[in-house]
């Protein structure tokens, strides 16, 4: 297996979901919030940053994050569907955040224990941050869910809207597979048990319901991706592929 790609499927999921966060400033409802989805974002982003520092090691010659970041094309991305869907209402990207984080804070109290040194100690470094990010999310899912007529309906829309991206957390390829066997990454289907149990918790609480949607046919993953991706990395990648040699 690719542990390059294995890698770079967590750390596209940082980055695009860091880009998707910070597109609400200066649309936010409130300044608050504002605030708070762009330092939610600056956490992805630093998270994509050393996820890419890693994966680009495993090349020959060494790529570095800006390579990886801004200049790869649309089929070459390893992101999860989930977080490269448009931000729609506040609503959405609240519901988008917190099926994320509650994946992610499994899985990187999973990946404590991974043989990579640098993915363990990433894991311990950041697992805090995804769990803030679980909080922040799961505070206003629970206020709108059981907030009035209107927060209910657009938080329940997004709801039944989002959950057919959720698949692809758990199924397991050929990638996955190899991670799992050499230690590096957990066995993603023991997670999902784990997670479900969280989200329908949170949506009782709120009042809303699981949706029994179909999977989507899309796995990010694997480089299949929407043209949501497309605008967004157009969007990402415009000044250095516009200014040879520009960095971070």
């Amino acid at each position: 297996m690719s542990q390059q790609e294995y890698i770079l499927r967590f750390a596209d999921t940082a980055l695009i979901a860091s880009q998707r966060l910070c597109e609400w400033v200066g649309h936010a409802p409130e300044l608050e919030e504002e605030l708070a989805l762009a330092n939610l974002g600056l956490d992805m982003l630093g998270q994509a940053r050393k996820l890419l520092v890693h994966a680009g090691s495993f090349s020959e010659p060494v790529q570095s994050e800006d390579d990886l970041a801004m200049h790869r094309s649309i089929g070459e991305f390893r992101n999860l569907s989930l977080v490269e869907q448009p931000n729609g209402d506040f609503a959405f990207t609240i519901v988008r955040q917190v099926l994320l984080s509650a994946w992610q804070e499994l899985l990187y109290s999973e990946l404590l224990h991974s043989s990579d040194e640098v993915l363990a100690d990433f894991a311990k470094t950041h697992l805090p941050e995804v769990s803030y990010h679980w909080r922040y999310a799961s505070t206003w899912f629970l206020r709108m869910g059981d907030g009035t007529e209107e927060s209910h309906r657009r938080a329940q829309e997004a709801l039944d809207t989002l959950w057919r991206f959720t698949g692809e957390l758990f199924t397991v390829d050929a990638v996955d597979a190899a991670a799992q066997s050499s230690g590096v990454g957990p066995d993603l289907t023991q997670l999902q048990p784990l997670w479900l149990s969280r989200v329908a918790t949170l949506c009782n609480e709120s009042t809303l319901f699981l949706p029994t949607g179909k999977p989507s046919r899309w796995f990010g993953k694997q480089g299949d991706h929407g043209e949501a991706l497309g605008f967004l990395l157009a969007d990402l990648q415009s000044l250095p592929r516009a200014h040879d040699g520009a960095s971070w």
